[in-house]
């Protein structure tokens, strides 16, 4: 009888699926199809430092690897996640007597290299300009942020993107043909794993390895897309809160209701819920569309806004989610204007460069009778004793202010009714002389 700690374990679908050279590798045609980028990188067998920028699940380690085979080179890995400086000065000496047993040189390859600080990226510096190193690092996060510019100078930077529909396709085929081809899926079932796996291929073959774990246990040899939906309890769609693909959702969303766009707008909300955004941030990301976008060309979309967050905090999901959608429509098909926010950004850079300029005597509050004796609220002029309310002529920035002109209403919904009141008015200052 063998040892049972004998037993080698069984290796995850995504690691025997693992491509063992360039041509398997599905995806990245614009980085590795014929002479692209990568690919005569490989083909040059001239090693050089890069970074490795994309989503989860495209390939990066992989590739990593792959160089390695390819440059004849020690292959080291890295987690920022779980790794520090001493495993960086490890991995140093590993390379150092690599090179001297076999005159090899190391690959170390770095994933979330982002995660790094930068005291931690600068301990690569000395040993990458040396050649000691070639350094792979990979990211989810936009490079140009999160590493810092010293290491990002040399490095390469290529781009990865998340697999498409028919990549997708073909890696199901070829993971089923190779681990399990006795199981057969019907083209609805195909359909909801590659929709599910959101362009990543280890999200895709994970719930493959479930799905045949699950079929085996029911003793089925064909997935529909009922089986497959009870098989995957959750929703496997990729939702990262804190990276990029978060902000470019947020801006499309934003970029959406800006556009007047309400079914666009609808698109980017489900999407953001379906992949387990917090309702509440994406409230108040809508309260500030209400302001920045909408404005005064219709004040009730603020309100809206607010009151459709008041909403959710009392009904909660799903129901409270209804509330944030007509919200959202509504400013789609508001009318638009930015004029207060042009405005608003306009008097704070004019006040971060400005003096401190003192309040005029007439506009002081005067409710002590030193305050009064020293001149202070003398000769103003309450605008309700005056004719339409509004006093003519009157000057209410401090003196020596530069003629300005902040708010210009766009002549949009109720902006049109303001900018012809403001019109009115500048005409009864020109008869009073007022600039």
């Amino acid at each position: 009888m063998s040892d049972l700690f004998e037993q080698r374990p069984h290796a995850p679908l995504a690691e025997l699926m693992r491509p063992r050279s360039l041509d398997e590798v599905v995806g990245q045609r614009d980085l590795l199809g014929p002479g692209k980028p990568l690919r005569l990188a490989f083909e040059s067998r001239t090693p050089h430092s890069m970074i490795l920028w994309g989503p989860p699940g495209v390939g990066k380690t992989t590739l990593a690897r792959l160089m390695a085979e390819a440059f004849d080179a020690e292959f080291i890995a890295l987690s920022a996640v779980f790794s520090g400086v001493k495993d960086i000065r490890e991995a140093v000496s590993r390379a150092e007597l690599t090179l001297a047993q076999s005159g090899r040189r190391t690959l170390l390859f770095v994933d979330e290299v982002h995660r790094f600080n930068k005291a931690q990226q600068d301990a690569f510096l000395p040993y990458v300009e040396q050649g000691l190193l070639t350094f792979v690092g990979a990211t989810t996060e936009n490079p140009s942020f999160e590493v810092n510019s010293a290491l990002l100078s040399r490095a390469a930077v290529y781009v990865l993107k998340s697999l498409g529909e028919d990549e997708l396709g073909e890696l199901l085929e070829r993971a089923r043909a190779r681990a399990f081809p006795e199981l057969a899926f019907d083209d609805a079932a195909k359909r909801r794993l590659v929709a599910l796996a959101d362009g990543d291929a280890r999200r895709l073959l994970n719930a493959l390895e479930i799905v045949r774990t699950a079929a085996a246990s029911a003793g089925r040899d064909r997935v529909d897309a009922d089986f497959l939906q009870g098989a995957l309890a959750g929703n496997l769609r990729r939702f990262d809160t804190g990276g990029d693909v978060f902000y470019d959702q947020i801006s499309a969303l934003h970029k959406s209701v800006r556009g007047s766009d309400p079914d666009a707008s609808l698109y980017w909300l489900v999407r953001m819920l379906d992949g387990g955004a917090d309702p509440l941030y994406l409230g108040r990301r809508i309260i500030r569309m209400a302001s920045e976008d909408i404005g005064l060309a219709d004040p009730r979309a603020l309100q809206i806004a607010l009151n459709a967050v008041e909403t959710y905090e009392r009904l909660g999901s799903p129901e409270g989610e209804l509330a944030l959608a007509e919200a959202l429509v509504f400013m789609a098909c508001a009318a638009k204007s930015n004029a207060v926010y042009l405005a608003y950004n306009a008097a704070r850079k004019f006040v971060a460069g400005d003096g401190s300029r003192e309040v005029p005597l007439h506009l002081r509050n005067a409710p002590t009778k030193l305050m009064q004796t020293l001149g202070h609220g003398r000769d103003y002029r309450y605008a309700h004793d005056e004719p339409e309310a509004y006093a003519a002529g009157e000057n209410y920035f401090p003196e020596g202010m530069p003629p300005v002109s902040w708010y210009r209403p766009s002549g949009r919904g109720l902006e049109a009714q303001i900018a012809e009141k403001l019109a009115h008015l500048r005409e009864l200052d020109g008869k009073r002389g007022k600039r």
